[in-house]
């Protein structure tokens, strides 16, 4: 049936237990939804997580998926149904993308600020400082009272902060993009999340040298911590939007190169159980890489004894970096502490040697990240994740979201992007829509619950 004119468009449905049935199949999809402005419905959020026996039993939105949501919401003017912790089905309907700004404040809207020459404005998610009159950068703060990771927060928001880029309208500065620096509260070392020192190490590098995604500056106020006593960081992040009409390139994640280096970055409570670490990764790393440059770009005080941490990324010849890590999440009260960071540097160095061994250009967490801007690419771009065309289940669900919503199939690591032009609207991207079955009654018609289990 036609779409009568001036009606919501209908959103398309996205089952929440498909495939990992976790908060990423959600992350994604309200990236995607907030720069094409396709509207979608969540089922079943997270309707994979709890105990096999219970499967489904922690599902719903927690903290961390819920403040993502609300900052994408607030930035594209979105109407939504179920935005609250526990909700299990969230209906999200952006409805614009604003993309300039005027070059000079409106004395009848701005807030002068004490210091001289300075003034802030605040629109939606943003604050925006001028001095002098120009706007010199946009600021956005993410609070939370919990230590949810700060990172799948970011996983979130990064592709609209980054394609959004709002300009300044003005002939002395055509078509260029403000900077911008989030803030954003939770936690730094979060079990099963991407952490604090993966992030500099792995994940920006990858974006800025492989993708062309501007750089990413990222500075730790303070950890947060879900481990040991429970204890929210603050993390800011300098990002630099793209320009104005630009497109992604293709991109190319290939000939992974030999491993030339392996950094390693430690986390425990005291100097005795740092350089036990250090002494065990090196005697291992040692015998399977004799030759192998090894540095430790981090040795810090984790402040509680539960909190041990280790991340060991190699470095090659080609550029490309691979981690792995284990923020520790077994008993260590009762177990001789030599005897748990044996424990820890094995299974890392051993996840390591399984990651290397693939033979891919990307470890498994980076795999699924690259997946969103393949999707936007103005062209081909191709990921090897090594032997037989791994792919991570995370990486599944990603894939399977941009092919419902963008249509977009990746093939053995590989694909063609609809060509997102930073700072455009979407009613200028074209896109093959989902068959009728997958897409949901209007919002109006939507009956959607919450849980309190």
């Amino acid at each position: 049936m036609a779409q009568a004119p001036g009606e919501l468009p209908l959103p398309v449905h996205l089952d929440g237990t498909t495939l990992e049935g976790g908060g990423q199949l959600l992350r994604l999809a309200l990236s995607v939804s907030s720069l094409t402005q396709i509207p979608v419905h969540v089922s079943d959020i997270r309707g994979k997580r709890g105990p096999k026996s219970r499967p489904g039993k922690d599902g719903g939105l927690k903290s961390a998926h819920l403040a993502g949501a609300e900052w994408l919401a607030l930035a594209t003017d979105a109407t939504t149904t179920g935005m609250a912790i526990k909700s299990r089905n969230l209906v999200f309907q952006p409805n614009c993308i604003k993309t300039t700004l005027p070059s000079n404040v409106d004395p009848t809207q701005e807030r002068e600020i004490a210091r001289s020459g300075h003034t802030e404005t605040q629109h939606g998610v943003w604050k925006t400082i001028y001095i002098d009159g120009r706007p010199v950068k946009r600021t956005s703060h993410i609070p939370m009272s919990s230590p949810g990771s700060i990172f799948l927060i970011l996983q979130a928001i990064l592709p609209y902060a980054l394609f959004s880029s709002l300009t300044v309208n003005d002939v002395t500065m055509p078509n260029e993009p403000i900077p911008i620096r989030l803030t954003i509260d939770g936690g730094t070392n979060v079990f099963h999340s991407l952490s604090y020192e993966y992030a500099p190490q792995v994940l920006f590098p990858m974006l800025y040298s492989k993708v062309g995604i501007g750089p990413i500056k990222m500075t730790l106020h303070s950890r947060g911590w879900s481990t040991g006593r429970a204890d929210v960081g603050k993390v800011l992040f300098d990002i630099t939007p793209m320009k104005p009409g630009h497109v992604l390139p293709p991109f190319s994640f290939t000939d992974r190169g030999y491993v030339s280096k392996i950094h390693v970055s430690i986390l425990a409570d005291t100097f005795p159980a740092r350089n036990n670490i250090r002494e065990l990764v090196t005697e291992q790393l040692l015998k399977r890489y004799p030759n192998i440059e090894i540095l430790f770009p981090v040795d810090e005080d984790s402040k509680h004894s539960k909190r041990l941490y280790l991340l060991l990324v190699a470095e090659t010849s080609n550029g490309y970096r691979l981690g792995r890590d284990w923020l520790y999440d077994e008993k260590v009260s009762g177990d001789k502490l030599e005897k748990i960071l044996h424990r820890l540097v094995s299974k890392v160095v051993r996840d390591l040697d399984d990651e290397l061994a693939h033979c891919g250009c990307v470890d498994e967490f980076m795999q699924d990240q690259l997946v969103v801007f393949q999707a936007f690419a103005g062209g081909p771009t191709e990921v090897d994740g090594g032997k037989d065309g791994r792919a991570s289940l995370h990486t599944q669900t990603a894939r399977w979201v941009v092919k419902t919503l963008l249509g977009i199939r990746v093939v053995d690591g590989k694909c063609h992007g609809i060509g997102l032009q930073a700072g455009e609207l979407s009613q200028k991207i074209i896109v093959e829509l989902p068959e009728a079955d997958n897409i949901v009654a209007k919002l109006s018609d939507l009956s959607v619950t919450s849980t309190t289990d």
